[in-house]
């Protein structure tokens, strides 16, 4: 807050733990002296009928023990105060320090015999109550920022290292990239890894914020802090230490709660003006009281019109909301490292996608199967272009064989394999020349195939499959859409927002695809370096954009839109570009930014009316305006209220801690229906990569 920024306690929010510390220990001890002072107060005695013992000296019990309280609980504030004057940046500190003083000043000239205000247990028990609600906040605030605490508690402190000797179980400090690590069942992978040597379902949520293990086997990365839930995995080091991507989301997360927002400009604008408002209220009601020849009345009205104005709640308001929306979205794998463009996201009426990769896998998979010859055994089929494609490492070959191994069939091994450049592939299977490819294979072998005129209308790849020169069958392949894409498309229309995709495929790939989602508009056919264009012929057309994208080429895109969001980065998180990262690849996430910026924003409103409008309704009350007809509020009284007010406002932030940011969640409570991806697999098509139709 920058109306207290750098005192003792409370501007730095780096510091919470310590904080929180200082003013429980400040706040105990200035309590356990305030009793006394309290049970010994003239006033209170009368109030409540009681007469407290006398002894010599038991008089100055109070005047004693107040000061110590002053020097020793007021502390903290006097040295804010000193700090906001250096800055000329008055705030909270400076009118909690102006209170106490006065306070302090009027009953010690009182003991002194100069005056008769008596303040000793009011300014106890404001004390008290001013270190309390200081430890509140820095308690409150340091949990929402423990998310970083928690980040570096996923990594493990050892690692078992494989040695040509075995395995030696060393610091994870002592890890070098290209080393390899045994990561048992239960265990948490030390570092950014590839697996070399086992399969295992590896629970990510930590990271990615999602719920159901992930298959990992030879070749696939796994990130440093995720476990491996059910069998052993081995792997070969790629980053340690700072580089990998859990040090990653813990500097954003970082950079996070230290940005600032227009919000949290406003709340320091409003502190400001408080307190001018608050001095102001202050000099008029002592000149009044005095103009009315009630000097004592004068000093107690000025003391609670300065305690009842401290801004505390309206410090509070804002950066309270600001952590635990930082910390909760962490944990749910949106990393934030823009604070304007999480607010911009509840303006957002337009979300463009980027389509491979973000609302496709952005990989090939067999989406269709008919058999020409082998007695229309569509197995046979796939199972001799699996046993053809066996040995190669093309995309298109590895979807093939996955197919193949996803209905349980039994593929052969094929012999004599040769990769057809340009055209496919060939092999013996069993004794028969099997190949696979597109067009131009066919055309070579002078051979003709009719694929189903509906994977021609949705431009799927088709591969032809020749058994000893005759056509056996065909596969379709395409770039699967993601299961969750059409729930994150219906949920959108929902909340009244429009739906674009862009991609760099033919329209008619495209508009497939649009048909499919049910998509607004279609920008097909666009190259990487005009994504940027397109974004800003939508925002020309006076649409708020938010641009969905894998981060890789839509850099440029992801910058210019009014909210950059990169998709699928958990393991890729310095992406600059983004004013929001989704580290997993569910287009439903967006859903969730959307919700945290709404909910986010409503909680920072409603801080900002009831700590603004709670100070504008008790100034006059402090100051004595219903003093005529009998009502006037003691300073304690203020305090008590003014703690009240902080003590509201801290925990309607807390209430964000009930956000279910789950992308599955979200969509539902938006759809109304279950909190499960949409049931069904639908493809659409790859468009080119693959020579030979492919």
């Amino acid at each position: 807050m920058a109306s207290h920024d750098g005192h003792e306690g409370h501007g730095d929010h780096a510091g919470h733990g310590d904080h929180a510390a200082q003013f429980r220990d400040k706040f105990w001890g200035s309590l356990a002296l305030t009793v006394p002072v309290v049970v010994w107060s003239d006033m209170v005695q009368e109030l409540l009928g009681y007469t407290a013992p006398r002894f010599p000296g038991s008089s100055w019990i109070a005047p004693v023990l107040g000061t110590v309280i002053f020097l020793y609980g007021g502390s903290p504030f006097l040295r804010g105060a000193v700090d906001e004057i250096r800055a000329r940046q008055p705030g909270m500190m400076l009118l909690i320090s102006l209170a106490i003083t006065v306070a302090f000043a009027a009953s010690a000239a009182t003991a002194l015999g100069l005056f008769d205000l008596d303040f000793w247990w009011e300014l106890a028990l404001l004390i008290v109550i001013m270190l309390l609600g200081h430890w509140l906040e820095m308690r409150a605030l340091g949990q929402a920022s423990g998310a970083l605490d928690a980040l570096a508690a996923l990594l493990p402190d050892d690692a078992e290292l494989v040695t040509g000797d075995g395995v030696e179980t060393v610091s994870i400090d002592r890890l070098s990239p290209g080393d390899v690590v045994l990561v048992r069942s239960g265990a948490r992978v030390p570092a950014d890894a590839t697996v070399v040597d086992g399969r295992a379902e590896v629970d990510e949520s930590m990271i990615t914020g999602e719920s159901r293990p992930v298959a990992k086997g030879p070749g696939d990365r796994v990130v440093a802090g995720t476990v491996a839930t059910d069998s052993a995995l081995r792997a070969r080091v790629d980053a340690v230490g700072e580089q990998t991507a859990l040090a990653g989301i813990r500097r954003l997360v970082e950079q996070a709660q230290a940005s600032r927002s227009r919000a949290q400009a406003l709340a320091d604008r409003a502190a400001g003006w408080l307190f001018w408002f608050a001095t102001g209220a202050g000099a008029i009601t002592f000149a009044v009281w005095l103009a009315l020849g009630q000097p004592d009345q004068a000093v107690e009205r000025t003391v609670t019109v300065l305690v009842i104005a401290c801004p505390h709640a309206l410090g509070l308001a804002i950066p309270l909301v600001i952590a635990i929306s930082t910390a909760i979205s962490a944990r749910a794998g949106i990393l934030i490292t823009d604070r304007l463009a999480l607010e911009r996201m509840r303006t957002v009426d337009t979300v463009l996608f980027d389509k491979t990769g973000t609302l496709t896998r952005g990989a090939p998979a067999v989406t269709g199967v008919v058999a020409v010859a082998v007695d229309g055994d569509e197995d046979a089929v796939l199972a001799l272009a699996a046993a053809a494609e066996a040995d190669s490492e093309h995309p298109v070959a590895r979807a093939i064989v996955a197919a193949a191994a996803e209905r349980g069939l039994d593929v052969a091994k094929a012999g004599e394999f040769r990769s057809l450049t340009g055209r496919g592939v060939m092999g013996v299977v069993d004794g028969a020349e099997v190949a696979v490819g597109g067009p131009a294979l066919l055309r070579e072998l002078g051979l003709e195939a009719k694929a189903p005129e509906e994977w021609a209308g949705r431009g799927a790849a088709v591969l032809t499959v020749v058994r000893d020169g005759r056509v056996a069958g065909a596969l379709a392949v395409e770039d699967e859409i993601r299961p969750e894409s059409r729930q994150a498309v219906d949920a959108l229309h929902r909340l009244g927002i429009e739906v674009v995709m862009l991609t760099g495929d033919a329209r008619r790939v495209a508009e497939a695809v649009a048909a499919e989602l049910g998509l607004d508009e279609v920008l097909a056919e666009v190259l990487p370096e005009d994504k940027e264009h397109a974004v800003a012929d939508l925002q020309g057309r006076g649409r708020r954009v938010a641009m969905v994208g894998d981060g890789v080429n839509d850099a440029p895109a992801l910058a210019g839109a009014d909210v950059g969001i990169a998709i699928g980065a958990g393991t890729d998180v310095a992406i600059e570009s983004a004013g929001v990262v989704l580290a997993s690849d569910d287009p439903r996430g967006v859903l969730s930014v959307i919700e945290l910026s709404r909910a986010g924003y409503r909680k920072m409103v409603q801080n900002l009316a009831w700590a603004t409008g709670y100070n504008l309704v008790s100034v006059p009350l402090a100051a004595g305006v219903l003093a005529p007809i009998g009502f006037v509020l003691p300073p304690a009284a203020g305090a008590v209220a003014m703690s009240l007010s902080t003590i509201i406002v801290a925990a309607n932030a807390q209430l964000l801690r009930r956000l279910d940011l789950r992308p599955d969640a979200v969509a539902a409570r938006i759809t109304g229906s279950a909190a499960e991806p949409a049931p069904g697999r639908s493809r659409e098509p790859a468009g080119a990569g693959r020579p030979g139709g492919t």
